[in-house]
């Protein structure tokens, strides 16, 4: 961590975000946020300096950050649903894609101007190997995006190795599916746990979800802000799958969910909406991070069982 006392986050106001602003502020970094309103995000430290703006406001951005020049780069913004993406394709090219391109530019311009190292860390996503030619999937799997998510994902991914190429200290985070009880319920799993709560408080009777077959590689969300870090104070950038190497469907995720509340009888409580259902969906994802484990050390800390244990257990109390 020599060298580093300012950092820029974008997308700070999501999981990932409260849990890294912890983090670097327990390392001593000053953190500085982007965020789109005025509000402080609900897990956010209060130490942290929010600066409101639009990532895809490029001029505005780009001038914040020459004005900061951070040591570190964090871009967590995303149009971070795959639904969403298909309801605007054009927003999450600009935001997913256009914006993180041009954030890289940013920091590209900073590290030249002051002469120093920024490292940059792009969040990447499964979803850019879309159908994969191979499980589990590796830095080398080709990109075979499905949906605009993946699509954009991708471009921001490509490019980010276009920026190392050019002397950027620049990472890109392949993260698969990590989850916390800071999930917003919009996501699937927080939608699983929250309601599985409230069945079984009485206070719900039904679970709709889609696909119930979809299999994923689910984490826990800390351990994936650790590996960012590791990756942005690693003595080179590279890309690196972020994943547990083991996937679990959703219809797993929602037994589990209903073990840990104590419901036993739960298929009669959970519908499949067709409505729900994407237009294209990977089967299923599952990541090797071995590149991960053996450059950066990094290892995930938490089974998928205690993943669940925790979100139900704050839904509980919550409930």
């Amino acid at each position: 961590m020599a060298g580093v006392s300012r950092a820029f986050v974008t997308g700070a106001s999501g999981q990932d975000g409260s849990y890294l602003a912890e983090r670097l502020l327990a390392d001593g970094v000053e953190v500085h946020a982007l965020t789109l309103s005025g509000e402080v995000p609900e897990f956010l430290p209060a130490d942290v300096v929010l600066h409101r703006g639009d990532l895809c406001d490029v001029a505005a951005t780009r001038a914040l950050v020459a004005d900061l020049a951070p040591d570190e780069v964090y871009n967590l913004a995303a149009l971070s649903s795959v639904a969403a993406s298909w309801e605007d394709p054009d927003l999450s090219a600009a935001v997913n894609g256009g914006a993180a391109v041009a954030l890289l530019e940013s920091a590209w311009r900073v590290a030249q101007a002051h002469d120093k190292q920024v490292a940059f860390v792009q969040c990447s996503s499964a979803e850019i190997f879309g159908e994969p030619s191979e499980s589990p999937q590796t830095e080398a799997t080709p990109l075979r995006p499905v949906n605009p998510y993946g699509a954009a994902k991708a471009y921001a991914h490509l490019m980010t190795g276009v920026y190392r190429s050019r002397g950027l200290h620049a990472s890109s985070m392949v993260l698969y599916n990590h989850e916390s009880p800071r999930r917003s319920p919009r996501f699937v799993t927080r939608k699983i746990t929250s309601t599985v709560a409230a069945i079984a408080a009485g206070t719900a009777d039904e679970l709709v979800l889609g696909n119930l077959d979809a299999r994923r590689d689910f984490g826990w969300a800390p351990d994936y802000v650790d590996a960012m870090v590791r990756a942005a104070r690693h003595e080179q950038g590279d890309d690196y799958v972020i994943a547990t190497g083991a996937s679990h469907s959703v219809r797993d995720f929602v037994a589990a969910a209903f073990e840990q509340a104590g419901v036993s009888d739960w298929e009669a409580r959970v519908r499949v909406d067709p409505a729900l259902l994407r237009p294209t969906d990977p089967t299923d994802l599952r990541g090797d991070a071995t590149r991960a484990r053996t450059a950066l050390g990094w290892a995930p800390t938490l089974e998928f069982t205690d993943i669940v244990k925790r979100m139900v257990e704050t839904d509980l109390a919550l409930a």
